[in-house]
């Protein structure tokens, strides 16, 4: 197995340990303002899981060392750790909101519904810039979060930037899974040709 493999591998083996860690209560209350210290050790922990998704990419492309393994566990590494976040997040009653974390669910098993049919007819589809977008806002909204913690009673500053980001997100997510199923729709043409009686 290759160095970016193994990283992924790693990035992998992160999103377990977070989530022990957001279950243990003694780590659950408040370390610096609202910021308790399992959200501390999250925070860091995703930071290195963000810089290790960066790292494994630039070296397989400096390397010329793309597997297909590599294809389909980088971002399905990156879905599940941010996924898996968020899930903790709305648990914490932050400023998450559930429909949010729904739509963006939603995206995810509709362009994974693409990419198994593509798969099927052996057609690569290629992640667009609007899709980078939406990760790298995905990745700022759930540092954000963790830095805020519990939803407070009032509004402030950092507050509002935060509901800005959550807001510009998911109208991100919307955009780019719009613009994913309008210029991949050709993958269901032969299917429903073939599905015809």
């Amino acid at each position: 197995m290759n160095l970016p493999n193994k990283i992924t591998l790693f990035r992998v083996f992160l999103i377990p340990i977070i989530m022990i860690i957001a279950e243990i209560d003694s780590l659950q209350y408040p370390y610096i303002g609202t910021l308790t210290k399992g959200n501390l050790i999250m925070l860091v922990i995703f930071l290195i899981a963000t810089f290790s998704d960066f790292l494994d990419g630039y070296i397989a492309r400096k390397q010329h060392i793309v597997t297909e393994f590599g294809k389909f566990a980088d971002p399905l590494a990156d879905k599940i750790l941010v996924l898996a976040l968020m899930m903790i997040l709305l648990e914490q009653r932050t400023l998450l909101p559930a429909y949010a974390v729904t739509i963006i669910l939603a995206r995810e098993f509709i362009v994974t519904g693409f990419r198994i049919i593509a798969a099927s007819k052996q057609v690569v589809i290629a992640a667009g810039w609007l899709g980078k977008i939406k990760t790298n806002l995905q990745f700022l909204m759930v540092i954000l979060l963790l830095i805020n913690g519990r939803a407070p009673a009032a509004l402030g500053a950092f507050e509002i930037i935060i509901l800005v980001v959550i807001f510009a997100t998911v109208l991100m997510t919307v955009i780019s899974g719009t613009e994913y199923i309008l210029k991949n729709i050709h993958v269901f043409k032969n299917s429903e040709e073939g599905n015809e009686e």
